[in-house]
């Protein structure tokens, strides 16, 4: 079993922006190893909108849709919850997702970050393209 799923009641829930999954093609970076180096056990989740988004990109020709198809691979580590019934963009989405079940967010839109933490949702992102980092309001 992998070490993000290792079953210990303490883990967290890591909801996960299609940014954050196409940052391990774009930036060489096992996002999965890390987050469990950064946060320890965890359970990744993906809402189906930001799967149909990365579906959207994967269909471009150069780097971006080679990076959303590398992406919807890993989305399949993941576990999907079904919200697109939801009215709203992606990111109204994830905020509203991550605030209501208490989780956390990885995403590197400086956007996205900014609102969830001023709704006092913790956010993962890219450190020096190289590492994770946890931010907290």
């Amino acid at each position: 079993m992998a070490s993000y799923r290792d079953g210990r009641p303490d883990r967290v829930t890591v909801l996960l922006d299609a940014n954050a999954l196409m940052a391990q093609v774009q930036f060489r970076i096992d996002i999965f190893a890390e987050l469990t180096q950064c946060i320890g056990a965890y359970v990744p989740v993906l809402l189906d909108c930001v799967r149909d988004e990365l579906r959207g990109l994967a269909v471009s020709h150069g780097r971006e849709g080679s990076s959303a198809r590398s992406a919807l691979l890993l989305a399949e580590r993941c576990t999907i919850v079904e919200i697109s019934a939801c009215e709203g963009s992606v990111d109204e989405k994830i905020l509203y997702y991550a605030s209501t079940h208490g989780c956390m967010v990885f995403t590197n839109d400086r956007d996205l970050r900014t609102t969830l933490l001023a709704q006092g949702v913790p956010v993962i992102s890219l450190a020096g393209k190289q590492r994770l980092e946890v931010y907290r309001n």
